[in-house]
């Protein structure tokens, strides 16, 4: 009798007296299971209870002797080797600088620009501020006591030919417009008695006054516009030596492109010398000219407060009258 759990192995034939060897059974080797995986159950050898259905997840593949296991390696995007919180340079994290904005508009080109053009463009920026300060401080000003608005001048002068005084006075202080304040001055002297030459250089005093105080900062300006281009010019003068300097330093050996370099960064102070002088001569021009046209209207409306607009009064002379006869009737 065969012993128990022993084997019977059939040797079979194949045509022409061969003799096919039983095949050797297969070495299952188990893996050690993982945490939270679920080890399935081998069967002893020689079981010849039919397998069971099992799902995808529970089938195991035979694993051959020597081979190594499968790493599974999740595949990205090219060029994604950055992490939530920064680069990944040569395995370690390091974080990506960031770039300098203000209001949506990076400013890291323009602060590379003037760390390249040193102090000159640093000085030059701090001249700009304060000429745009400036610009902004005079726009109020001229906005506020309006300056290059005639109406209330005009009104007031037309109520005082017509006899109003008192309400061409009203109406010429309740401005705050340079010319009308100095028509309000005049009448006020001649309202109480002055001497009209006293009132006519007192006025006079007075238009100085106004046009001082619109001319007040100006020159801050102008000096923007004179020194800005000149500073330019120093700061390239200066990149240049530096630059040749370099180039005698480096002998035979000297590289064309460094000193193109040296160079561009050299004239950048000239480049921003003009950016700043050329605004600013437009501004300086046109505040000028607002000046300007404000003293033209002083002139005018002290002129006509004190003739009365003599000239506009006068009857058409007869064409038949000799000049001769005209004279005679104004010297009457």
């Amino acid at each position: 009798m065969a012993e128990p759990n022993s084997f019977v192995v059939a040797q079979a034939t194949e045509p022409g007296g061969t003799v096919v060897a039983p095949a050797e059974p297969t070495a299952v080797v188990e893996q050690p299971a993982q945490p939270g995986e679920v080890q399935p159950a081998v069967p002893p050898l020689g079981d010849t209870a039919p397998a069971q259905s099992t799902t995808a997840s529970e089938t195991t593949a035979p694993v051959q002797e020597g081979a190594q296991p499968i790493a599974e390696v999740e595949v990205g995007a090219p060029g994604q080797a950055a992490q939530a919180d920064g680069a990944l340079l040569d395995g370690v994290a390091v974080d990506a600088p960031q770039p300098i904005e203000f209001l949506g508009y990076n400013l890291q080109p323009g602060l590379e620009l003037v760390e390249k053009g040193g102090p000159v463009v640093m000085i030059l920026l701090a001249m700009s501020v304060i000429a745009v300060t400036v610009t902004l401080v005079k726009l109020i000003q001229f906005t506020w006591y309006r300056v290059g608005s005639t109406s209330a001048s005009e009104k007031a002068i037309n109520l005082w030919i017509g006899g109003r005084h008192q309400d061409a006075y009203a109406a010429a202080s309740g401005s705050s417009a340079p010319t009308a304040n100095v028509v309000a001055h005049g009448m006020r002297g001649l309202l109480t008695g002055v001497d009209e030459a006293t009132v006519r250089e007192d006025a006079e005093r007075v238009a100085l006054e106004q046009l001082s105080g619109l001319r007040s900062y100006m020159r801050v300006l102008d000096a923007t516009v004179q020194i800005a281009p000149l500073l330019g010019l120093f700061g390239t003068v200066l990149g240049m030596i530096s630059a040749f300097q370099a180039l005698q330093n480096a002998g035979s050996e000297a590289d064309p492109t460094v000193l193109a370099g040296g160079i561009w960064v050299a004239l950048l102070t000239t480049a921003v010398g003009l950016a700043v002088a050329i605004p600013m001569a437009f501004v300086n021009s046109w505040f000028e000219g607002r000046i300007e046209r404000e003293k033209e209207n002083i002139e005018g409306a002290l002129t006509s407060l004190f003739t009365k607009r003599a000239t506009e009064s006068l009857r058409p002379v007869a064409a038949n009258d000799e000049p001769g006869e005209r004279v005679a009737d104004a010297a009457e």
